[in-house]
């Protein structure tokens, strides 16, 4: 009956549970546990293993250059980022109400390193997520638009429940790129949530999408229900040079 028995659940993909009972069998015969107790138990295992299996996998399809989380964040070293807003952006709360995250700052400060963080988040937490570069997207749409299947295109990125454009503004974008983008963005506004990383002010967004009213459309759409993280401090990527230069100042004081 035992084998019997194993044979059901590898039948019925129980992984966790086949591979977690033998011991437990071991366990419970030395100790007073009830079968609902022991059901329960073996049931929560199984739940828990789908839950990250289905994690590690929708993180594994949302695209994202790199995986890093708050934890990697060295909020020292950029006292312009609140951890406390951080953390409660990372509970998804503003996926709950369809609103939208906007990382402004100079290149290099983290925007990229923050964005994927609460996007690793969603996509833990199993909400579809997808990570682009402004260009890689403009680089898709177009294509799609010069094949006649632009409206298909247009829907697989509006179902994402959080979308995270990064680098919005780095390279310029043409009227057709920039139309297209403000498509995508109308039809995303109060559904679903976007993130977008930015190293421009929104004034000069006129310049980014080569017109004043597509720019002017897509921050109206995207400013409506938002939250705006301007972040201020020296550059991640220059960190390692100015520890080598303390470094190298320290080394010429005198004993």
């Amino acid at each position: 009956m035992y084998q019997e028995l194993l044979n059901n659940i590898a039948a019925l993909k129980l992984e966790k549970i086949y591979s977690y009972l033998p011991n437990y069998l071991d366990s419970i015969a030395k100790s007073d546990v009830s079968l609902v107790d022991a059901m329960l138990h073996l049931t929560e295992k199984e739940m828990i293993f789908r839950h990250e299996r289905a994690s590690k996998s929708q993180i594994a399809v949302s695209g994202f250059p790199f995986v890093k989380t708050l934890k990697d964040f060295d909020f020292d070293y950029q006292p312009s980022v609140h951890k406390p807003q951080m953390d409660d952006f990372c509970s998804l709360r503003f996926m709950g109400n369809a609103e939208n995250l906007l990382f402004y700052g100079p290149s290099g400060v983290g925007k990229t390193h923050l964005a994927i963080a609460i996007g690793v988040a969603a996509a833990s937490s199993r909400q579809i997520t997808y990570f682009i570069s402004c260009h890689d997207l403009i680089i898709q749409l177009n294509k799609a638009h010069t094949e006649n299947r632009l409206e298909q295109r247009l829907k697989h990125f509006a179902k994402y429940k959080l979308l995270i454009i990064d680098e919005v503004g780095y390279l310029p974008i043409d009227k057709q790129g920039a139309n297209l983008f403000f498509q995508l963005i109308a039809k995303r506004y109060e559904k679903n949530s976007t993130i977008v990383t930015t190293n421009q002010p929104f004034s000069k967004w006129t310049e980014t999408f080569n017109s004043g009213a597509i720019a002017n459309a897509i921050l109206d759409r995207l400013l409506h229900h938002s939250h705006i993280i301007k972040i201020t401090g020296p550059s991640y990527r220059l960190k390692g040079v100015y520890d080598i230069l303390n470094d190298s100042d320290h080394s010429k004081e005198p004993l």
